[in-house]
């Protein structure tokens, strides 16, 4: 009787007790699992330690890292499912698809939306540089101090991070309420008629569907259907050298069929046979696919940090310590058939005419602003009078010439003000900043912020009022004569000139964003070249140098010396 008693719980003990899954297709999902969290890993420490790196810093890692890590913890939940499934919580599941994955979906369609902005925002530079910018004051548009307002002086990512907070917020108040309404994951609470009954199998079933998954299901197909296909629509004429508007397709793409295939695994019969091997939500999101954002930079990373693909002469060193030779190494270890990739050739166009160059960087490789500050500098450059006139002529000249190079370092360098800040060495900011800066700071106010339209940064009154200028306006006047020129030639600096400020105060800034280009932007505009010589211009290419309005015939033969073949 006794050994009867003790036999009758032992079964039922034993089928209660979670049990790991052992099965071959568990544990490959576990080795897949944790054999990619430790590449991806790496990768996101490799781009962190190159964040500063130009072709980074323009995507917005901040956003990147976020969206890759909530879709990663989401989808290494679910890798792990199978194998470790009777070992997790009632209504844990609920959580992770409620929270993990449309966070993550949100902040990645954020991250890549950048795309869009930034190519818009390039724009600017394919024509001329900002210093000779038409642009006009709009008086209609006064200082608005509404919360409106404010929100369209954000910079773009902050604004991306407060819309995108905003529907996480959203998101998590009602999968709050759904799991406090529902007695599926609480049976002692909740609305009534919410419960589930059956086998424990079936009630955990029942409880990775229903109507509590209904927020989860439209933010979604929100993001899929509706966030994508916008963003793939206007990105249609973009043709970048980087491929971020071909990752964006990917990605877009890839996932359209989740959301759907995720249903059809929940709610179709037929589907069981599959479902023992690809669980259900595995069908939600191929993250192998969306973190191809991190690969993607990676590799761009390694080919950049290689020594220069071109001429093999270009730079010595890593990206960590960089040395450069001196033009005239360079010219002398370049083969005549690669002479084009050097120095010289690059100035050469600068010269004549940088516009084609300016267009492609612009519009091409997203990086306009380097080009459009050689030729402000160089312009600037032209402008100081060799020879010096009388002594009150020669204070108003060295004025206006500081105005012009204060115009420069604030659309190109200055980290409070320019949106596209050139990348130079720290101790070239650190002396630029302490000739402009003061200045800058009186003219544009001393806060750290991005302006809606940083052609026209004086729309909010503080910069010039009375606030801003209290016990320096000595140093500083604005005259406004409601002409209708452009702002830059109506706002001007009175104060003391620094001492440091001189002709050559630009010269290392100008010589690290030459090489820069030469390095970076200038094997692709050449390459480029290479294969449309013979096509015909068009809106949205960059102007061959086939075409009679784009280099003057000297500069064609020139590159024709250059031994350029198609």
């Amino acid at each position: 009787m006794e050994s009867s008693a003790e036999a009758t719980p032992t079964p039922t003990a034993a089928a209660a007790a979670p049990a790991f899954n052992t099965a071959p297709v568990a544990v490959f999902w576990l080795a897949w699992g944790g054999f990619w969290t430790v590449l991806l890993l790496c990768g996101m420490a490799f781009l962190f330690v190159n964040r500063k790196m130009p072709f980074l810093r323009i995507r917005g890692l901040a956003l990147s890292f976020g969206a890759v890590t909530m879709l990663h913890l989401y989808w290494l939940s679910v890798q792990i499912g199978l194998a470790i499934g009777q070992f997790v919580p009632d209504g844990a599941e609920f959580w992770v698809m409620g929270l993990y994955l449309p966070f993550g979906i949100a902040l990645f369609h954020a991250s890549n939306s950048r795309f869009l902005h930034i190519a818009k925002a390039q724009r600017k530079y394919a024509d001329k540089p900002l210093t000779q910018s038409n642009s006009q004051l709009d008086t209609s548009n006064g200082p608005d101090k509404t919360l409106t307002g404010k929100f369209r002086k954000l910079d773009y990512t902050t604004k991306m991070l407060a819309v995108v907070c905003t529907g996480m917020l959203v998101q998590l108040l009602l999968t709050v309420v759904m799991y406090l309404v529902s007695r599926k994951y609480h049976p002692s609470f909740g609305v009534p008629g919410t419960e589930v009954t059956g086998t424990p199998a079936q009630q955990k079933v029942e409880m990775g569907r229903g109507w509590e998954w209904w927020p989860s299901v439209f933010w979604q197909f929100l993001w899929a259907w509706l966030v994508a296909p916008v963003i793939l629509w206007k990105s249609r004429g973009i043709q970048d050298t980087q491929g971020w508007r071909l990752q964006t397709i990917a990605c877009s793409i890839a996932s359209l069929h989740a959301t759907p295939m995720w249903l059809v695994a929940l709610y179709v019969p037929a589907m069981a046979p599959v479902n023992a091997y690809f669980i259900p939500p595995q069908w939600t999101l191929r993250q192998e696919t969306l973190e191809s954002i991190a690969v993607w930079e990676a590799k761009n990373k390694a080919r950049a940090g290689r020594d220069s693909v071109i001429t093999g002469s270009t730079k010595v060193g890593s990206q960590a310590s960089v040395t450069w030779k001196s033009l005239a190494q360079l010219e002398k270890d370049t083969s005549q058939a690669e002479s084009v990739y050097t120095m010289g050739a690059l100035e050469y166009v600068l010269d004549k005419n940088p516009e084609p160059l300016r267009k492609f960087s612009a519009l091409r490789d997203f990086s306009g602003e380097n080009i459009a500050f050689l030729s402000a500098v160089a312009e600037w450059k032209s402008s100081i009078p060799q020879s010096p006139g009388s002594s009150h002529r020669s204070v108003e000249i060295s004025r206006e010439r500081f105005n012009r190079a204060l115009r420069i370092y604030t659309e190109f360098i200055s980290p409070y003000h320019a949106e596209f800040q050139i990348n130079i060495a720290s101790q070239d900011l650190k002396r630029l900043e302490g000739v402009f800066e003061g200045a800058a700071r009186i003219l544009y106010g001393d806060r750290t912020e991005r302006f809606s339209d940083p052609v026209v940064p004086f729309e909010d009154n503080s910069w010039g009022g009375p606030e801003s200028t209290a016990g320096g306006s000595e140093m500083s006047c604005v005259s406004r004569d409601g002409s209708g020129d452009p702002i830059a030639d109506r706002v001007q600096y009175w104060g003391e000139i620094p001492e440091a400020f001189n002709a050559a105060v630009f010269d290392d800034a100008e010589s690290s964003i030459k090489y820069l280009v030469l390095t970076n932007t200038w094997p692709k505009f050449v390459k480029e070249r290479r294969y449309s010589l013979d096509s015909e211009d068009s809106g949205e290419t960059v102007e061959t140098f086939q075409s009679s309005s784009t280099l003057s015939s000297r500069v064609k033969k020139y590159f024709r010396t250059m031994k350029i073949v198609v």
